[in-house]
């Protein structure tokens, strides 16, 4: 089983900043891609931001600029610095993990985590 918790959701003013950290746990060998996702009330879950295990980055238009997703290898975690936040920010944000369990195994699992929720508002 992999498990993956995200954590630093919460509600912030438009312009502020939040840091969404995810770690994930369980039976692995290898984390290949890692990214965010999110879904706001009513609409479609979309892509934020993704990283390759080299370190190479992906973002939606709409964040360019303004988010910045990082990850430590070691510790199989994957973050986002969320910076100028604007009310449209506001969604249900997924961590999203492609887990390789074990070196015998070529094939991965695409793992969710329960998802934070960002609220942004005055």
């Amino acid at each position: 089983q992999v498990q993956l918790m995200e954590s630093g959701g919460g509600l912030v003013q438009p312009g502020g900043s939040l840091r969404l950290s995810c770690a994930a746990s369980g039976t692995i060998f290898r984390i290949n891609n890692m990214g965010w996702y999110r879904q706001a009330p009513g609409k479609e879950r979309e892509l934020v931001a993704d990283i390759t295990r080299s370190g190479n980055t992906n973002y939606a238009d709409s964040v360019k600029g303004r988010f910045t997703i990082s990850r430590d290898n070691a510790k199989n975690t994957v973050n986002l610095q969320m910076n100028s936040l604007k009310p449209e920010d506001t969604a249900v944000y997924y961590c999203n993990a492609d887990v390789r369990r074990s070196a015998y195994v070529v094939g991965t699992l695409n793992t969710w985590g329960q998802g934070t929720l960002v609220t942004v508002s005055s």
